[in-house]
Order: structure tokens, then sequence, then C-alpha cells
């Protein structure tokens, strides 16, 4: 029996403005905005995708005393030093595209380079979440 393949998975954050986020991933990162809403007036969810990584968003709201608060974003990215990325991205050349970020003045928060394992670097978004874009080193 054959076993059932997993194609991708994708991400969910949640994010203090959605707009903001998804204009960030847009302009910055050349992520294709493919949702936003639920309506133009109240976008509290949001969908990027660039190639095979999709990326949802979710700005959450809590009422507390009668009054909405917002929830914040909880990023593992500042939790602890190593291994705290929230979201790998597998990139064949890393190094063309650590200059593409670095063309729209995307700064790298881990500068390109290698280790042991794997070749790549890493950004910080707008709501803190650390983003590894690279490959293991063959």
């Amino acid at each position: 029996m054959t076993q059932p393949t997993i194609s991708r998975i994708s991400p969910l954050f949640i994010v203090a403005d959605v707009p903001a986020t998804l204009a960030f991933y847009r302009d910055m990162l050349g992520f294709e905005i493919t949702f936003r809403g639920p309506a133009p007036d109240d976008e509290f969810f949001g969908i990027v995708r660039r190639d095979g990584a999709m990326i949802m968003f979710k700005a959450l709201g809590v009422v507390s005393d009668g009054k909405e608060v917002v929830v914040a974003p909880v990023p593992n990215y500042k939790r602890k030093p190593a291994f705290s990325w929230d979201a790998y991205l597998e990139v064949a050349n890393p190094d063309a595209l650590a200059a593409e970020f670095a063309s729209r003045g995307v700064r790298l928060s881990v500068p390109l380079g290698e280790d042991d394992d794997l070749r790549g670097f890493v950004i910080e978004d707008i709501d803190g979440y650390g983003l590894f874009f690279g490959h293991p080193r063959a």
C-alpha cells in the first residue's frame, strides 16, 4: 500500500495589522497577495503566495472588560537563539534571493552563510517572525 503524501504546509501567523503585513510580504519579499478580507473595510485575514510557499495571516481581537483588545503576535524567533525560526522556506539559490531582497532594502537578520548542515539566511518580518530561506548542504 502506498503511503499518502503531504504536498505542502502553510503556516498561519497571528499579526498586529493584516494590511501592513500583506504589503510587507508583497513589496519587500515579492509574494503575491491571493486573499485579503473578508471585506475591504474589514481585513483581518490574508494569504500570500510565492511559488510553492503560502503563508496565512490573521489579526485577532478578544473582548476584555467590554473592550476589544488586539492579540499580540507571538513569534518564536526571539525566544531562543538557535533554531527558533517560525518558518523554513526551502530555496534552491539563497544567494540570488538574498541579492533580490537586498535590492528591495530588506535587512537580513542572519546574513547569508552556511554551517555544517544549511546554506541560507534569516529575515525578520514586521511582526517579529523569523523566516529562514535556504537549503540543506549537499
